[in-house]
């Protein structure tokens, strides 16, 4: 296949914008934030040809070209933990490791989430790939910017994320995410923290086309200088405080199951 048919192959990924799909799963999501799948949900709604554009940009690409000719599955290496179990303590391995299961997560839920709120039914194997292995890389993404999976963490994740392939849903849950954590949270930077990690996003390497199967090894500050990436001052200055907060939700949340 030759790069210019590649490039105009991406008609799968143009999609019609539906506001109101995505406003009923924003309204799901706010009821619960742990409801992962309405997040692919929004995604899917208001992407328009986000997707098609960030596609075009990452098969033209040294790094993208390479993964889709290795046919890279990076859910299979992601998901074996002996694998990842190998790794020295300070790699990127060894921190996705501890992070993953740290957090009690596990590759295969975030998979399971996606296929709820979104089909991947893409005929082309190329686009299928990518999409896939952007989905499988968000946790990756947790790890390699510092931040965690408190509710700052997660939206200023979406804000580093959307600097670097922009996406309408994306933008949609990380502009109304910002005001509302704002009003729960008042002592929190929200918007600091996510507008610094905009500006991290663009000013760091491309993610998208970074070889993750063969970096596994490779201790996570250098990974992190590799890409371009220089600590989330303002995230980290709130950290603790924002995990003591997602602490005190989550004990809320499990008593409200058991009442």
């Amino acid at each position: 296949m030759s790069d210019i048919d590649r490039l105009h192959k991406g008609y799968e990924l143009r999609r019609t914008i539906r506001p109101g799909e995505a406003l009923a799963a924003m309204r799901h999501l706010i009821a619960d934030k742990e409801d992962t799948k309405q997040v692919f949900r929004i995604v899917r709604a208001l992407s328009g040809n986000s997707y098609y554009r960030n596609f075009r940009r990452f098969a033209a690409s040294t790094g993208g070209k390479r993964i889709l000719a290795d046919r890279a599955d990076l859910l299979a290496v992601l998901c074996d933990r002996t694998r990842l179990e190998r790794c020295a303590p300070g790699t990127l391995g060894r921190a996705y490791l501890d992070f993953v299961y740290g957090e009690g997560l596990t590759a295969e839920g975030l998979v399971e989430a996606s296929e709820e709120g979104e089909a991947f039914d893409f005929s082309d194997p190329d686009i299928a790939l990518y999409r896939k292995r952007m989905r499988d890389s968000h946790d990756l993404f947790h790890v390699i910017t510092g931040y965690g999976r408190d509710a700052l963490g997660e939206l200023s994740v979406l804000s580093f994320g959307n600097a670097q392939f922009y996406n309408h849903g994306i933008a949609f849950i990380v502009g109304v995410g910002i005001p509302k954590l704002r009003v729960e949270h008042r002592n929190l930077p929200v918007a600091r923290a996510a507008f610094e990690a905009w500006q991290r996003g663009r000013k760091a390497s491309d993610v998208t086309t970074f070889y993750w199967e063969e970096h596994l090894d490779t201790p996570l500050d250098e990974v992190r200088r590799h890409l371009n990436l220089t600590p989330p001052s303002r995230y980290l200055q709130a950290q603790d405080l924002s995990r003591r907060l997602e602490r005190e939700f989550q004990a809320g949340r499990l008593e409200g199951h058991k009442a």
